[in-house]
């Protein structure tokens, strides 16, 4: 056991130090979301995350957790995670009880309800950093440094003395510290282990063009939508020739269904601008072969180029939709 950390961090890490020689999430972290309708009645919400990719849940109801993956429990034992859960039902009741008993001393109006995101995250090189956050209303209100609750400032005065309440609880100041600082890392490094093949994973993005709502007389919205891709980090730029083009406005990357994701480039532009402009697609799948789709004439709908992938490769590129658009101008 005590050998594990440095087994699963040289897989993890072949590389040595390189960031690039392991892609895929790096931290794990538990979200309590508690809501408080009045004095009698709340609700707790759990869940487990690598980075943004959801892997736990919390059925309040049994108080059990509920693994949404094969692979979601690393190398926790049965026997550990009933220790766990037992741990979590006994926490979420002793809050609740808590918040509900200092509410009125606290000027907490209901309904209320605070957030709170613990973990640790895998650096480079092997370092594991742990963190403990919490939040009221959204407003962050405390978090935990060296063993020490450090008060926020957009809490005032309640967050501190919010935290003087808290050092007082030596026994779940032990508790927390040994989740964070023990349980924490060897769980992380053995589910990134256990999920290896499906974290790791390397999936070619589809991308295709569309026009959106214009802006404005005489004006085109150039749209380009990339889709499927995974891990996260991708790159999508409207170029003309191999420069980039101002003005360049993304959407937030949002998650598929099957653990991909999703993104949107538009360009605002004049309609007689459009001819020549591409938009590039970068992503560590495509290994250096970029996607290129060109705007046409309007007629004629967008074009595609992609470097020496055939037709096999252009379906890929454009996706449904924009194949759709190609077969539509085409005809």
């Amino acid at each position: 056991m005590l050998l594990l950390p440095f087994q699963l961090l040289a897989v993890l890490f072949p590389g040595g130090d390189s960031e690039d020689a392991f892609q895929g999430p790096t931290s794990f972290r538990v979200i309590q979301i508690s809501s408080f309708a009045n004095s009698t009645w709340a609700h707790n919400q759990g869940s487990g995350w690598l980075d943004d990719l959801q892997i736990q849940g919390w059925n309040s109801d049994s108080g059990t957790a509920i693994f949404l993956k094969p692979w979601s429990k690393g190398n926790i034992s049965d026997e550990e995670v009933a220790e766990l859960e037992e741990l979590f039902q006994v926490y979420f009741f002793l809050f609740t009880q808590e918040i509900q008993g200092y509410a009125s001393e606290f000027q907490l109006e209901y309904p209320f309800q605070i957030q709170g995101i613990a973990g640790c995250e895998l650096h480079a090189g092997g370092s594991i950093v742990s963190f403990l956050r919490g939040a009221l209303g959204g407003l962050d209100f405390l978090s935990f440094e060296n063993d020490t609750c450090v008060p926020a400032p957009e809490g005032g005065i309640r967050s501190r003395i919010f935290c003087a309440l808290i050092m007082q609880y030596k026994i779940a100041i032990y508790i927390v510290k040994k989740l964070l600082v023990e349980i924490c890392p060897r769980y992380l490094l053995s589910v990134l282990y256990s999920g290896k093949a499906e974290l790791q994973r390397q999936v070619k993005p589809e991308a295709w063009l569309s026009s959106g709502p214009s802006p404005g007389p005489g004006r085109l919205l150039l749209v380009c939508h990339v889709s499927g891709f995974y891990p996260k980090p991708v790159w999508v730029r409207w170029m003309l020739g191999e420069q980039e083009q101002p003005g360049i406005q993304h959407s937030d990357l949002l998650p598929n269904a099957d653990w991909t994701w999703y993104l949107r480039a538009t360009l605002d532009v004049a309609a007689g601008e459009a001819a020549g402009l591409s938009c590039r697609v970068k992503h560590s799948s495509l290994e250096g072969q970029d996607i290129i789709l060109h705007w046409g004439e309007k007629e004629l709908g967008p074009r595609l180029d992609v470097g020496g992938g055939g037709p096999q490769a252009e379906r890929q590129a454009l996706g449904k939709d924009g194949a759709r658009q190609m077969k539509e101008g085409e005809g």
